[in-house]
């Protein structure tokens, strides 16, 4: 007879407890616990084992198998797995509600279908019914692309179709819909989620087919669900960008098939998701010259050089604790920077508000922003504007030290193809690599100490 093994899941990250509780000791979410029963056969009821076979070993040294990608049609895409689509691969899509996953993978779709060959692919959507997938298809001009949509919750139902099919590019809009009748929870609950993410990616493995899952976020900004989810598949591509904003970036956090913080830019328009082929100049295109508290940061993303204006803005306060508000950046990493020109350089914030803020709403997370960041609080602090054709990176040290970051020079040239003519690095930086930049027409000034980030506004 079964035994009914009951425990606690935490639907937000998938922690488990022998007993409810109102709040999540793991994520900190409230009433995100719910039952899940699971039954299990005792010890003693347990079916007699298969023995196990020989597992045969080989060495690391032989012949590679060149990997066969499937072209999507959209570069921005293509860069971000590493190339293209292999077959048997999983996708997962993470992004806000309203980001335009959807509309990306239903272009996807689309220039897949359309392609040479016409390589069957499929939509299958839990959230949207099929008219309203129509209307966004008519909107994009897509219509009559063969792309098969179906509108379905059953996993049961969908494997058995695509079982008897030959698809290339199967799309599941959303994980968190799909529902399997042998797990006794509800749609979108951490043992539905795992069950049928593995129930689907089984399938795509032995079909041959690539596998496209949604998955949707918490408030955290961390996809919901179980994070073996994350493990489970072989890419894990996050959708970023702000309602505000005309652009989106795909960033790829997980990727064996190729290198990750690989990202790509679009631009939303109204017939869907455009590539952005220089997307330094989309988010310098608004920049104004000439106006303190404003500097460009040549940094780094994935392998891509791109070039963002950073502001600033220092203001007195009528508080006892001034005000720091970040936009686009780490507020801790802004705190040292701070700390670090208190104690250096003889400056003095605790009077002023300061907030600062990434042009078009995109997020650094490297520290070449150190410097940037530093000389654009430095401009605003005194109102001297910085040059407007000059470019800073650099990493800022405790003790005052300015350090080397990587790609000096893919940053400098990314600078001189758009005009830039100066650029501030950290000392020694352009020299250790004279081969790669012989031929860059950019005049470079190297800072070796924060202390002499005070003369260029004296």
């Amino acid at each position: 007879m079964s035994k009914k093994n009951v425990e606690y899941v935490c639907q937000n990250c998938g922690a488990a407890y022998p007993k409810w509780q109102g709040k999540c000791d793991s994520c900190g979410e409230w009433n995100s616990i719910v039952e899940d029963v699971s039954a299990t056969e005792g010890f003693s009821n347990l079916p007699t084992k298969k023995k196990g076979k020989i597992i045969d070993f080989v060495p690391l040294s032989g012949e590679e198998r060149a990997l066969k990608r499937l072209s999507t049609g959209i570069k921005e895409l293509d860069r971000v797995s590493g190339g293209g689509l292999v077959p048997g691969s999983v996708i997962l899509v993470g992004g806000d509600p309203g980001i335009g996953k959807s509309t990306l993978l239903l272009q996807v779709s689309a220039s897949i279908a359309a392609s040479e060959g016409n390589p069957e692919c499929y939509y299958i959507s839990g959230e949207e019914a099929i008219d309203q997938v129509r209307i966004r298809a008519k909107r994009l001009n897509l219509e009559q692309t063969p792309v098969k949509l179906a509108s379905s919750t059953e996993v049961k139902d969908i494997i058995a179709t695509l079982e008897k099919s030959k698809a290339a590019v199967v799309v599941i809009d959303s994980i968190q819909t799909m529902y399997l009748d042998e797990v006794e929870s509800t749609p979108g609950s951490v043992a539905q989620v795992r069950a049928c993410a593995y129930e689907l990616i089984k399938l795509a493995k032995r079909k041959g087919f690539v596998l496209f899952l949604v998955g949707h976020v918490t408030k955290q900004g961390s996809l919901a669900g179980p994070r073996v989810l994350e493990h489970m598949v072989d890419t894990v591509l996050y959708f970023e960008g702000e309602r505000g904003h005309h652009f989106r970036i795909l960033r790829a956090v997980k990727n064996r098939f190729g290198a990750t913080d690989e990202i790509g830019v679009f631009e939303m328009q109204d017939q869907g998701l455009v590539e952005v082929e220089n997307p330094s100049a989309l988010f310098l295109a608004e920049r104004q010259g000439n106006v303190s508290g404003s500097c460009v940061f040549a940094g780094i993303e994935g392998s891509r050089p791109l070039l963002v204006e950073i502001q600033a803005l220092v203001s007195p306060t009528s508080y006892a604790s001034p005000k720091r508000a970040v936009v686009g950046w780490d507020s801790n990493r802004l705190s040292m920077v701070l700390a670090v020109l208190e104690a250096r350089c003889g400056m003095n914030f605790s009077s002023h508000d300061i907030y600062l803020n990434i042009a078009g709403g995109l997020k650094i997370t490297e520290p070449a922003a150190d410097l940037a960041v530093a000389m654009a609080v430095i401009s605003s602090m005194t109102n001297k504007a910085l040059p407007a054709d000059m470019v800073i990176f650099g990493e800022i040290g405790l003790s005052g030290e300015i350090r080397a970051v990587s790609q000096a020079s893919a940053r400098l040239k990314e600078a001189q193809k758009l005009g830039f003519k100066s650029a501030i690095t950290p000392t020694n930086l352009v020299n250790k690599d004279k081969k790669n930049n012989h031929r860059l027409d950019i005049s470079v000034h190297e800072i070796g100490n924060v202390q002499r980030l005070i003369n260029w506004f004296n």
